[in-house]
């Protein structure tokens, strides 16, 4: 699997199940105490992940050399998955699942401690790191993302600037005006669904936060209504809807193909899609290997603003643990400190970095030149979220909500966008009511 670990699986991907069954650790689980001398570290550790890319083109065996020469006794291996979720779902009713792994969104964040040993308390970890409300568990930290992630939209700035588009949009119309230039003045797809991998549609959850700059966006999720006017997700699912009612999408969804879609972006044939900011490193690559200019790619906010200012969210990539069971919870636990700290992979992939005091990558300087403000959303009440969107089987991380928003759209399902979303918020407000929420 190419690098497909989006937000809408790591930072808030439906429960598919209520919670894995496996035989876990105690319920007060172990701790994976960072060692103090790098000499007596020893073991041989197999890291779980789903950069099967890395994996086969050697990468990951690099930083496992530089990390030897830290750690020379410590062996690290590596296996790839490609359907990780499904796949560790079912290795993690054993003991056997790796002695570092990718936290999977099924578990609950309640079952961390009988899962994975605790990498020390939030009140230590948050002096260095963000982001560590999202495996808190009773002031206990129990993962650590290597990187941090935005969403926003990747586009080829020769074609926008082709269509006489030289400004970020600042409003939905404008955006959709935008697009129609683009359809009018150049050749290119305006806008590109990748309706049929679907996992690019749930990401419109991710302007949740974005569109009214609230870091307490997740709050408001679990105690309203998602669809009210105004909310975001509304917002943002109004703004596909337009996109792919006024024709501005590829020609036929449902034979769109996301690993092309990168070549052809990079070389002017699609002007945008809506990813995130892990994607940029993989459309700047496919540009090289295409031999175009990789400086076309571009990244810009969702099309509103707050006080004069573009507001983008950041939140955590899939979060490394220490499997509790693992006999070498200290080399496990040495590999995810190192990785994240001195690896380089932060840089390698043009990424946002969890540490506090890290500047951000060059790709984002338009962001640091616009005044760009990131907001960091609480995940409190994430867990709550995720159980009301499981109950009420609206799915808002997983890609068949929107792909019946885009059928809506073009027609190929019958029915309004308004009844549509009504029915969502039924739902929603229906099943948080029942939860006493």
């Amino acid at each position: 699997m190419n690098r497909r670990t989006v937000l809408a699986v790591v930072v808030g991907a439906a429960l598919l199940v209520p919670g894995c069954t496996g035989t876990g650790g105690s319920t007060k689980g172990a701790d994976a105490a960072a060692p103090t001398d790098p000499s007596k570290v020893t073991g041989t550790i197999k890291v779980l992940t789903v950069r099967t890319d890395l994996v086969q083109d050697g990468t990951l065996k690099k930083y496992a050399a530089e990390f030897s020469k830290t750690y020379p006794k410590v062996k690290v291996e590596f296996e790839g998955i490609t359907d990780y979720e499904a796949e560790v779902k079912i290795r993690m009713n054993t003991e056997n699942y790796g002695d570092v792994l990718l936290i999977p969104a099924v578990i609950k964040k309640s079952d961390y401690p009988r899962f994975f040993a605790s990498l020390g308390t939030q009140e230590e970890r948050a002096k260095k790191y963000r982001f560590t409300d999202f495996t808190a568990v009773d002031g206990k930290v129990y993962g650590q993302s290597p990187v941090a992630v935005s969403p926003g939209f990747v586009y080829n700035k020769r074609i926008w600037k082709e269509a006489g588009v030289t400004e970020w949009p600042t409003t939905p119309a404008e955006f959709v005006a935008d697009l129609k230039a683009i359809k009018a003045k150049t050749d290119a797809i305006p806008y590109y669904t990748n309706f049929s991998a679907g996992w690019p549609l749930s990401q419109w959850t991710q302007v949740d936060g974005a569109v009214t700059c609230d870091p307490k966006a997740t709050d408001k999720l679990a105690e309203g209504d998602p669809w009210a006017k105004g909310a975001d997700l509304r917002v943002g699912d109004q703004l596909l809807y337009d996109i792919v009612h006024e024709g501005l999408i590829e020609k036929d969804p449902t034979t769109s193909n996301w690993e092309e879609s990168k070549p052809r972006t990079a070389k002017g044939e699609i002007a945008t899609q809506w990813l995130g900011t892990w994607a940029i490193v993989q459309f700047q690559d496919a540009a090289k290997k295409a031999g175009v200019n990789p400086d076309d790619i571009g990244f810009m906010p969702f099309p509103a603003q707050t006080g004069g200012k573009f507001c983008a969210t950041i939140a955590p990539d899939y979060n490394q643990a220490v499997n509790v069971h693992s006999p070498h919870k200290e080399a496990a636990r040495a590999w995810i400190d190192w990785f994240t700290d001195k690896s380089g992979y932060v840089e390698d992939n043009l990424a946002l970095s969890p540490l506090k005091d890290a500047p951000l990558p060059s790709v984002l300087k338009p962001y640091e030149d616009q005044g760009v403000k990131f907001i960091e959303l609480d995940d409190a009440q994430g867990a709550k979220v995720k159980q009301i969107d499981n109950e009420s089987e609206v799915g808002l991380y997983a890609p068949e909500y929107r792909q019946k928003l885009v059928d809506l759209a073009r027609g190929a399902r019958k029915g309004s966008l308004d009844d549509f979303l009504a029915d969502l918020s039924k739902r929603w407000t229906d099943t948080r009511k029942n939860l006493g929420s």
